[in-house]
């Protein structure tokens, strides 16, 4: 029997092989973070004929004849190069720029996919919406008033509570900068309203209490007369209504204070000491904060009978210095609150996903809150994934543990939200393939049409 007829089958057999690559290539041409099959050939057994014999004193060496008994698939890789990010604007449509797989979970069973076309369910959770496996990362947990996500942990489930409540904060901390114009007039005695108001500098910042309501806190700078470098402030919260009393004012504490404070700066115009009426003077340095406490209306009296007082800390910044702190220079005084931490109930309106996976969600109220953190994975050998359908691969013995981190971090890439990665598969570099499988097909048939034509020869020999 000829040994071309065999070689000849197996080049039919398996270039029918690589067809059916290029033709599940072509397949998937638009489908979303798929990765291309790339077919490599290698030749059989060779059968030997004679072996080789070494040079002598006499003659030369001899090489070995052998003749080829076919080829067969090498292997049918999985090329992992980047394919082109086309934009959605769709808030759970996510793209990895870079290596990295998301990570899918059903029940304890993972999957891993560059696929990130996600939505989320009537729960909340966030999903791949073909088959509802199960998009991995951490949710942020609250520690001290801030929300913090540990990428550390296992991954878990992700959910958005959109809709949900924000409770209301009430405003602890008030900061005040810029300048007070050194050049001011002073409010003499006798002084009418038009020099009365030509020598205060009046500032307003909304502030909120523990229900959320909203008040006005104002404070208003006139400079002391026969003190060049001193400044007189006065503090009222809704000083117009008439439920409040007295807003209080000190240094570490506010009871049985008045509402006043003397702000003293250098020569250089810089931030030197805030002085209260007890008499009681701030650090020589750090960060000048005084305790004003004011009544919130409709709430409850404490033990003692009293009405219940919400404190805030006004902070004028770090003395001596000139960035994010009140100064005393000659130009307009431009001093204003423009920072207060409170704020009145809100609901979750949306979210948005940052290059590093992080989700934000977004509050009718203003505030943004960290809910969590997508995680990606990565392999040793990409290549050594097994396909698992729904676009999706598992872990296999020679492709490594799966090595679990947020993006930007140990070569994983970042996302991009709101696109999503195509397929890279290259139409003209697939045809190409096709054309020469073809002929690659073609000639095998004719080897073994050939090979049959040199039979029927000797067949007829003995007609």
């Amino acid at each position: 029997m000829m040994r071309s007829l065999y070689s000849g089958v197996s080049g039919l057999q398996n270039h029918q092989t690589r067809m059916d690559v290029i033709g599940n290539n072509i397949s998937n041409v638009n489908t979303v973070g798929f990765k291309r099959g790339r077919v490599n050939f290698q030749d059989m057994i060779s059968q030997q004929m004679s072996g080789a014999a070494r040079p002598t004193d006499e003659v030369g060496g001899v090489n070995p004849k052998e003749v080829g008994l076919g080829m067969t698939v090498a292997s049918i890789d999985n090329v992992f190069t980047q394919g082109n990010l086309q934009s959605t604007g769709i808030t759970t449509d996510l793209a990895i720029q870079g290596n990295g797989f998301f990570i899918l979970k059903n029940g304890e069973e993972s999957f891993y996919t560059r696929n990130g076309a996600f939505s989320l369910d009537m729960n909340g959770t966030l999903v791949n919406p073909s088959n509802g496996l199960r998009v991995q990362g951490w949710m942020a947990r609250e520690m001290d008033g801030e929300m913090v996500v540990q990428t550390a942990a296992t991954p878990t489930d992700l959910t958005i509570p959109v809709g949900s409540k924000d409770p209301a904060k009430e405003t602890s901390n008030v900061k005040y900068a810029c300048n007070l114009n050194k050049n001011t007039p002073e409010i003499l005695e006798g002084a009418n309203e038009a020099d009365i108001a030509k020598g205060t500098w009046n500032t307003e910042q909304k502030i909120y209490d523990s229900f959320g309501n909203e008040h006005l806190l104002s404070i208003s700078f006139r400079r002391v007369v026969g003190n060049p470098n001193q400044w007189q402030a006065t503090v009222n919260v809704d000083e117009n209504n008439a439920d409040f009393t007295q807003t209080r004012i000190g240094l570490g504490t506010t009871d049985g204070m008045e509402n006043t404070f003397l702000v003293n700066f250098d020569n250089y115009g810089l931030l030197e000491s805030i002085t209260d009426t007890a008499g009681n003077v701030t650090n020589p340095e750090g960060q000048a904060i005084l305790q004003a406490s004011y009544t919130v209306p409709n709430s409850n009296a404490d033990e003692n009978g009293n009405p219940y007082r919400q404190t805030i800390n006004i902070n004028m910044g770090t003395i001596g210095s000139a960035v994010d702190t009140i100064t005393q220079s000659s130009s307009k005084s431009t001093t204003k609150g423009f920072y207060q931490d409170g704020y009145t109930l809100g609901y979750l309106d949306t979210f948005k996903i940052d290059s590093s996976g992080v989700i934000t969600g977004v509050y009718s109220n203003g505030t943004n809150r960290t809910i969590g953190q997508i995680a990606l994975a990565t392999f040793t050998n990409n290549q050594g994934l097994e396909k698992a359908g729904d676009n999706t691969y598992m872990e296999s013995i020679n492709s490594g543990m799966a090595r679990i981190g947020e993006s930007g971090t140990a070569g994983r890439g970042s996302l991009l939200a709101g696109a999503l990665e195509m397929s890279n598969v290259d139409l003209s570099e697939q045809m190409t393939d096709m054309i020469v499988t073809q002929r690659g097909f073609q000639s095998n048939a004719k080897t073994i049409q050939t090979a049959d034509t040199l039979l029927e020869t000797v067949l007829s020999l003995k007609r």
